[in-house]
């Protein structure tokens, strides 16, 4: 008779424990997503500031420079294209960061491109309204503007003993931006509404995500099929979404003048969650970026040749889910020699090894 109402007892009893800690584990692994979805936000906002900043320099540099001035000036077509190029190329060859640079007149046309000299004298008044900006204020700005192609346009205007030449632009197309999520296991989509069409006549022929055209050069093409299944009306109400085993949330992509364009939108696989561990600790995710940007200074200064020779492999493990999807055939190969040289006792070291040192980043607090 005990024995019965022991497991009477019992058995409700362990129903709802195991009823609670499940509700409970769900709720931190709900928690866990929302604090990365929200860190992987504000790091978007920091490198696209970033990219922001830098064609910024690099258009003030351009709109100082006397030749281009007196080019522009002197509405010297050819002579703006070759100045123009060769500051490009010279910017390419010495800091390996590739920028497009154009010269606008104060009519609103082409002077001279960077990267072709075919388009002299097209007038751009027609659909780049936000160059309007200039006729009242003195001031650079850099924002994202549709123009022929939805883009990170820096703007910057040029004077001449106090009167207005024309602007000095430099366009970049989200690729750091794209480059560096992907480093930290996120996939980006820069999806411009298909509204802008008429006016974005270069991506016509991009690939469309329902009411979206698909804006950054370069994307995983895996998730687009993901992409196509998701109702983005649901995912502006929820603002997160979960569909094959990938997390999906975005940000309004804003132009300018602060008029809604389209989204950004961001795809994280579930299995990269356990990367970023612990709300609570944000020392994984501060690891996590270090890494990127350690990879990504270490393969600027090095040839890719000599780039993985220099490192033992244990060192090399700490790069492996930082890799860019381009290089990571090059890496596995590279890895794949170092490991053969090894003795079994040291790839037993080196995965002990490993085990412990996350055993012991799991406390930290």
């Amino acid at each position: 008779m005990f024995k019965k109402l022991l497991l009477y007892f019992f058995i409700p009893s362990a129903v709802f424990i195991m009823t609670i800690k499940i509700y409970y584990s769900q709720e931190v692994k709900e928690q866990k997503v929302y604090h990365v979805m929200d860190q992987i936000k504000l790091s978007f906002d920091a490198q696209l500031k970033t990219d922001k900043m830098d064609d910024l320099k690099v258009a003030l540099l351009l709109a100082s420079n006397t030749a281009l001035i007196d080019s522009l000036d002197e509405d010297d077509e050819d002579r703006a294209y070759k100045l123009l190029s060769s500051i490009v190329k010279s910017v390419k060859k010495h800091t390996n960061i590739s920028i497009r640079a154009q010269i606008i007149t104060k009519d609103l046309n082409i002077l001279a491109r960077s990267w072709d000299d075919i388009y002299a004298g097209m007038p751009l008044g027609d659909y780049r309204e936000d160059l309007q900006y200039f006729k009242n204020t003195k001031q650079p700005r850099t924002s994202l503007e549709i123009g022929r192609r939805l883009g990170i346009k820096a703007t910057v205007p040029v004077y001449k003993n106090g009167v207005f030449l024309g602007l000095v632009e430099v366009i970049s197309f989200f690729q750091n931006t794209t480059e560096f999520l992907s480093s930290i296991g996120v996939d980006l989509y820069v999806l411009l509404d298909i509204k802008y069409s008429d006016s974005a006549v270069l991506m016509r022929d991009n690939l469309s995500i329902k009411d979206y055209i698909i804006s950054n050069l370069t994307y995983n093409y895996n998730n687009i099929q993901t992409l196509k299944k998701i109702d983005f009306k649901k995912l502006a109400q929820l603002q997160l979404i979960y569909k094959d085993k990938k997390y999906i949330f975005y940000d309004t992509m804003y132009d300018g003048a602060m008029q809604a364009i389209g989204k950004f939108v961001f795809v994280l696989p579930q299995k990269y969650i356990g990367y970023f561990r612990n709300p609570e600790d944000d020392i994984s995710y501060l690891i996590n970026v270090t890494h990127s940007s350690l990879y990504k200074v270490l393969k600027e200064q090095e040839s890719q040749e000599n780039f993985y020779n220099q490192y033992q492999a244990s060192k090399l493990i700490a790069f492996k889910n930082v890799i860019s999807p381009e290089d990571k055939q090059e890496f596995y190969d590279a890895a794949y020699q170092k490991f053969d040289t090894l003795s079994k006792d040291e790839l037993i070291q080196m995965i002990l090894h490993k085990r412990i040192t996350k055993k012991i980043d799991g406390k930290i607090r």
